[in-house]
């Protein structure tokens, strides 16, 4: 057995006779094992994409048959490893039934792992997931047979046969529900011979979209964007296009009709969007346009729906799945559509395990599968726009909204001359404004991007502030369940009653405010106003959200407070007031990005306003109103604000226009981490077309109880830093307890 690919075809044949076959198992390994091929496997023979089980030391695991020719661009290719005899190969187990991987989804595993430098093991651990579980085996129904001669007959016994004779066959427990009856009734009419077991075929796990159901009527630059994404869609072949257009202008109604183009073909489409909370009224959408639903793809399926889906994946029998950025994963048998729906959103970016960004992601699979891919904003990334202006990126706009509707108007509020009464956050020209829409019979909403009551506590006497023993973080109060907690790593805590610094009793005071605080002051200052608050810990799946969502549609709510939750893309026809709480809040802090994300948030934000005939207002609370964000979410001038950040990153080489790498150290002790980080700074590659910034404390420098630090990899756009990586982590060992994470392309800096 040896770790790697083999050095020559896929069933190289050893002395022994049997051929060499090379598995992927989903383990951190650097590749995959080698093993002898099984001598009594019916056939066909092994082939790439097989999924088998092998043996790995004393226990056995699941792996895929992985190809010998990995064609990655030779920056990419990680180096050889080495072989062992032929001898001393194990055999391969069996080959479970189950639907093999497509070659596309193996050459991606092996493009994400490359790229990210991670094992490519952990990369197809993504791809297999719970898809390698066996189908639940078909389940038994109950037909009508001969009645016996004798059987005794009651009303209930004669509805159960009389449904079982016109709706047969159906399980026992569905039989007793449509009948009225127990189970017990249908068992004895089994004992008794008037019925007989039968293997129920199994129904298809998702019902087909029809392109054809309910098309919109679209015209103008609609019509236009429409016929050109529907003529990708029915092409085929690898392209990008950038699908921009304002906040209620109807990309989504658009794009389906790119997808209507696709299944017309015979294709399937994967919908990622960068929140669960969305799939439930894109779903509804999507169900009025193609008459059935999708299939969903995210981290609250249980495991028997994920395992359908995979396999409904996998046999083609899903046409459409709409999911979370892990979608990217599954294994299309006929994928001829990406559509990745707020392109700008952060939430794209995988943090944990294998670091990646779905969007990007997103468009090497298409590659690899030979489908067009849209990308879908109103505001659109600085590296998606670079990418229109070089030419790689098709681009289609749209500059009005749907309907007639127009674009809310946007106005800040100066804090410093406006401010809100001692103690308080709401200007007295936003609680005015909101008094006004309510008393018209409008809806308004309050945002702001901070959950719980404060993000700090402290003690009057004696300036203690309540953090979190496993982070350099302020714990977070939520006062409706009486707990601090850090949104870092979960840890919880009561609120307690006293200082624990100098034991003061009653002397804690929030300080700042989150939407908890903001809900307080709005029931005091609207006493009779219906208000309902839409934040990740007050709304926790799709099924909540739906319902919120629905409970606005239906004008029984007066006022929405939440966080950027309430920026994604919802349409609530008679919300006409939008106001920021804190405009400022994401300005803070040295993310390159800062600027770019907030002008995108708020103005998400802002579009929620004004979406059907009455029009929309959005007040801004600022302290800094001549701010360049603030003067172009005033004006509604995006594309020049972009061109202005663009030319202020060109220069020093800042993305789009360079490349970044992080490393994260990270220990069990501060000694280790600077040990590792110094060793690091020290083996840093130097060159003209690079820079590398550090080794310093990470602004999380404790995160989970673990010490970090961070280095900063810098290069022209030209230059691949997967190389120089690999080069520099050769040079260096890490301390006992240290680890060493790669991120490249980071969006977070924490």
């Amino acid at each position: 057995m040896r770790v790697g690919p083999p050095a020559a075809g896929l069933l190289k044949q050893p002395p022994t006779g049997r051929p060499r076959v090379a598995v992927l198992l989903p383990l951190p390994f650097p590749g995959p094992f080698d093993y002898a091929a099984p001598p009594d496997l019916p056939a066909p023979p092994l082939q790439p994409g097989d999924i088998v089980t092998v043996p790995l030391g004393r226990r056995t695991e699941t792996g895929v048959v992985w190809d010998p020719e990995r064609n990655l661009p030779p920056e990419f290719t990680p180096p050889p490893m080495k072989s062992v005899a032929d001898g001393r190969l194990k055999p391969v187990i069996a080959r479970l039934d189950q639907p093999p991987l497509p070659a596309s989804l193996r050459r991606f595993v092996d493009w994400v792992a490359a790229y990210t430098l991670s094992p490519p093991g952990l990369v197809l651990a993504m791809a297999l997931r719970t898809g390698t579980a066996a189908q639940a085996a078909p389940a038994l129904g109950w037909a009508v047979a001969d009645p016996p001669p004798g059987l005794r007959d009651t009303p209930a016994r004669r509805r159960v046969l009389d449904i079982a004779t016109h709706d047969g066959p159906l399980t026992a427990a569905e039989l007793a529900r449509r009948a009225g009856v127990g189970t017990s009734v249908v068992r004895g009419l089994a004992d008794a011979g008037a019925l007989r077991g039968v293997t129920m075929t199994p129904r298809p796990a998702f019902v087909r979209p029809d392109p054809d159901h309910c098309p919109p009527a679209l015209d103008g630059e609609q019509a236009e964007s429409a016929r050109a994404l529907r003529a990708l869609a029915a092409e085929g072949g690898f392209s990008v296009t950038l699908l921009e257009g304002v906040t209620g202008s109807g990309k989504t109604e658009i794009y389906m009709e790119a997808i209507a183009a696709c299944l017309a073909r015979g294709k399937q489409v994967m919908v990622l969007l960068p929140e669960i909370a969305l799939s439930s009224q894109w779903t509804g959408r999507f169900a009025r346009r193609f008459g059935a639903e999708p299939a969903l793809w995210h981290s609250d399926l249980g495991p028997r729906l994920r395992r359908v889906t995979w396999h409904a994946v996998a046999d083609g029998t899903a046409r459409v799945v709409v999911g979370a950025r892990s979608a990217l994963f599954l294994p299309f048998a006929e994928l001829g559509l990406i559509i990745v729906d707020e392109e700008h959103e952060t939430a794209f970016k995988q943090e944990d395990g294998v670091t990646y960004h779905a969007r990007d992601m997103a468009v090497v699979r298409a590659r690899m599968d030979h489908a067009p891919v849209v990308l879908v904003s109103a505001t659109p990334s600085l590296e998606t726009l670079a990418n229109v202006g070089a030419g790689r990126y098709r681009h289609l706009v749209l500059t009005a909204r749907h309907g007639g509707a127009t674009m809310p108007e946007v106005r800040t509020i100066d804090m410093r001359a406006h401010p809100p009464e001692r103690g308080l956050f709401l200007s007295p020209v936003l609680t005015e404004a909101i008094r006004q829409a309510i008393g018209r019979g409008e809806q308004g909403m309050l945002f702001l991007n901070r959950r719980g009551y404060a993000p700090l506590t402290l003690c009057r006497t004696c300036g203690h502030r309540l953090q979190c023993p496993n982070c350099t973080a302020w714990l977070v109060e939520h006062r409706a369940r009486q707990i601090l907690t850090c949104h870092h790593c979960g840890y919880q805590e009561a609120t307690p009653p006293a200082c624990p610094e100098c034991h003061a009793e009653s002397s804690l005071t929030p300080i700042g405010p989150g939407v908890e605080r903001i809900t307080e002051e709005a029931r005091a200052t609207f006493p009779d106003a219906r208000i309902l608050v839409m934040a990740s810990d007050t709304l926790p799946g799709p099924a909540a959200t739906a319902d919120a969502v629905a409970r606005i549609a239906r004008r029984e709510i007066d006022l929405v407070i939440g966080t950027q939750i309430v920026a994604k893309g919802w349409h609530f026809p008679h919300l006409t007031l939008v106001g920021v709480v804190d405009a400022d809040l994401g300005l803070g802090g040295g993310d390159l990005r800062a600027a770019e994300r907030t002008v995108q948030l708020l103005h998400q934000v802002a579009g929620r306003a004004g979406r059907a005939e009455a029009p929309g207002t959005v007040l801004l609370q600022s302290y800094t109103p001549d701010h360049p964000v603030m003067l172009a979410l005033v004006s509604g001038d995006f594309e020049s604000f972009m061109r202005q950040e663009a030319e202020q990153r060109r220069p020093g080489f800042w993305p789009p226009f360079g490349r970044l790498a992080a490393l994260i150290v990270s220990a069990d002790t501060p000694e280790a981490a600077d040990a590792t980080a110094r060793a690091l700074g020290q083996a840093a590659p130097r060159g003209d077309s690079l820079q590398v910034l550090g080794p310093a404390p990470a602004p999380l420098a404790i995160l989970r109880g673990r010490h970090r630090r961070r280095l900063l990899l810098r290069t022209r756009r030209e230059v691949a830093v997967q190389p120089l990586l690999r080069q520099w982590l050769d040079r260096v060992t890490p301390e006992r307890g240290a680890r060493i994470d790669i991120d490249i392309d980071p969006v977070s800096f924490l």
